[in-house]
């Protein structure tokens, strides 16, 4: 599947185009390459079809060079562009705070090529010389180079995951494959992986292991054996793949899942019994009879605990709260009734309102809240206030059309420096619904960052806190904000806390949600769709939910359309 490689050679075309200071080129390739991402089939099955000028942002242009590039496997166009940039310039951009006119700069005027002269010219004081930078910007550069190094051996769940699932989804249908499971971080639902790691049942190996490594997506072998075989593929993601015993397979999947820190736990609470515990089953230590192995609910059972879900095994006091029996009744996928932040094409959106409501429709959504971005978000074109009273007369048409489905009006709306809206009060109160969240300013101090959100949750019409750390994966920090004011803030003031599902964001984060929830607070999920493959992303932010012991009264997407309406006065 060459959805992702056909995605980022888009991107780079759009890098080099801001790079070169040409004007709306680049926008149009990164919508084009966020759609051909998020894909749901064969980006290769489309083009055969004749249907690329079908997929949104694509038009008869970038289809023309999608098409020469899975004819050829070469994309001329591209590879003038790469000969006009010096070095790794477009590797620059990859640091955080580092944008098109920066880079051209930092090249001119101190020959930067890549991100080793980067972090060479921090270290030497040069950058702070720079006409514009000074001692604290150069400050930031070298810390965000030392966080993109130390990140960028991970991979997002949210984009790996579908890539591992399709790689369990096609060994599963081998006659030989008695059970297949996913294991490791992938399975706990990490926000972000190193590897993924797959146990199997097989009563053939070998038919397993051939499969395995001739897979579509395999870049290279790097061992193919009858009891474990290592891939590569091209997205750069290792897989692990273990044929495992029938008779010990529960043990297997519970040791290979993790984390390490729980199972070190259990193997405490094991010897305490003059037991062993490892990937063969609890064992007996002086004899080595076998008491459980078959299944996790069986050791758990036998250690006298609550069976676990990977999501919790993190050692953060699961394994108490299973000895006391007292683990959350965490929330499920079936509890879930509708998502409350995504976006249309009234904004930076892929699809019309009306596409993204049928593809929640299929989902199985009752509802969903149509959140575009405000007009002080310019480069996410962002709405004014006779904006969205037009988008208004188009909710009201698709909410007429379907009846099993509604479509909530709302807004992402802008907090601004000051803690202001970018709405006026008459168009807030014609919502439904209203999520604020910080888009700019990200360096103000703790105190001025934490009073500027404080003051939008104080707001009459503000219902839920978006992003409200504001990092993005791997590639921004939390901004300065004290948390506990927040959620001091949202108990107070009945601001829902948003636990946003987008792959890159994932905030709260689990650790975060936490301590939340030691509050008098509730909290909601977005998609943050900005297409309507992204809507799927909705089940890994409830992962996120899970991780954060979550459980369905909590989560205001669980309540019917009239018990939400009601939560938020609309």
């Amino acid at each position: 599947m060459k959805n992702p490689e056909v995605a980022d050679l888009l991107y780079e075309i759009a890098d080099y185009l801001e790079i070169k200071g040409v004007d709306w080129k680049p926008r149009a390739y990164r919508r084009a390459a966020g759609a051909v991402e998020t894909l749901s089939e064969d980006i290769e099955q489309v083009a055969e079809r004749g249907e690329l000028k079908d997929i949104p942002g694509v038009g008869e242009s970038i289809a023309s060079k999608i098409a020469e590039y899975l004819e050829t496997g070469h994309l001329e166009y591209l590879e003038n562009l790469r000969q006009e940039m010096p070095g790794k310039l477009r590797k620059l951009m990859d640091i955080e705070g580092i944008g098109p006119k920066t880079a051209v700069k930092l090249h001119r005027e101190l020959e930067i090529c890549n991100i080793d002269d980067l972090q060479r010219a921090a270290e030497e004081g040069k950058i702070r010389e720079l006409e514009g930078f000074g001692k604290k910007t150069e400050e930031n550069i070298l810390e965000n180079v030392q966080m993109y190094r130390s990140h960028r051996e991970r991979f997002l769940l949210g984009y790996m995951l579908p890539t591992a699932q399709k790689i369990v989804d096609e060994l599963g249908k081998l006659d030989v494959v008695k059970r297949i499971e996913l294991a490791g971080s992938i399975r706990r639902r990490k926000g972000t992986i190193g590897d993924a790691d797959i146990l199997v049942i097989s009563e053939d190996p070998d038919e397993v292991m051939d499969s395995f490594v001739q897979m579509g997506e395999v870049d290279r072998i790097l061992s193919k054996g009858d009891r474990k075989s290592t891939i590569v593929l091209g997205n750069g993601l290792q897989v692990d793949l273990l044929v495992i015993d029938e008779k010990n397979f529960g043990a297997a999947l519970m040791y290979f899942t993790g984390s390490k820190e729980h199972n070190v736990e259990l193997r405490k609470r094991a010897i305490e019994h003059n037991w062993k515990l490892s990937e063969y089953g609890l064992e007996e230590r002086d004899t080595g009879e076998v008491i459980a192995q078959a299944t996790e609910e069986d050791i758990y059972d036998k250690l006298n605990l609550q069976y676990i879900p990977p999501e919790l095994r993190t050692n953060r006091g699961e394994i108490e709260a299973a000895a006391q029996n007292n683990l959350p009744n965490l929330v499920d996928w079936e509890d879930i009734r509708g998502d409350l932040h995504v976006h249309s094409n009234w904004s930076e959106g892929s699809h019309s309102i009306e596409e993204m409501v049928q593809k929640a429709r299929e989902i199985g959504h009752e509802y969903i809240a149509i959140c575009d971005h405000t007009q002080s978000l310019p480069i996410a074109q962002g709405l004014t206030d006779e904006e969205f009273q037009e988008r208004e007369e188009e909710i009201t048409e698709v909410n007429e059309r379907f009846d099993d489905i509604e479509v909530l009006s709302g807004a992402e709306v802008d907090i601004l420096p000051d803690g202001s809206l970018d709405l006026e009060n008459d168009t807030l109160n014609d919502l439904d619904i209203t999520v604020a969240a910080v888009h700019s300013s990200f360096k103000q101090d703790e105190d001025t960052m934490t009073e500027r959100v404080l003051s939008a949750m104080k707001h009459e019409h503000v219902d839920i806190l978006g992003h409200p750390t504001g990092r993005l994966v791997q590639e921004r920090d939390p901004y300065a904000i004290d948390l506990t004011r927040i959620f001091e803030g949202a108990e107070k003031h009945g601001t829902k806390l948003e636990v946003n599902c987008f792959p890159s964001r994932l905030d709260l984060r689990d650790s975060d949600i936490l301590k939340a929830r030691k509050y008098d607070v509730q909290f909601s999920l977005g998609s943050d769709a900005h297409s309507i493959d992204h809507l799927r992303y909705l089940e890994l932010g409830l992962s996120n939910a899970r991780r954060g012991w979550l459980e369905k009264n909590q989560i205001i997407n669980t309540q019917s359309l009239s018990e939400l309406r009601n939560v938020l006065g609309s």
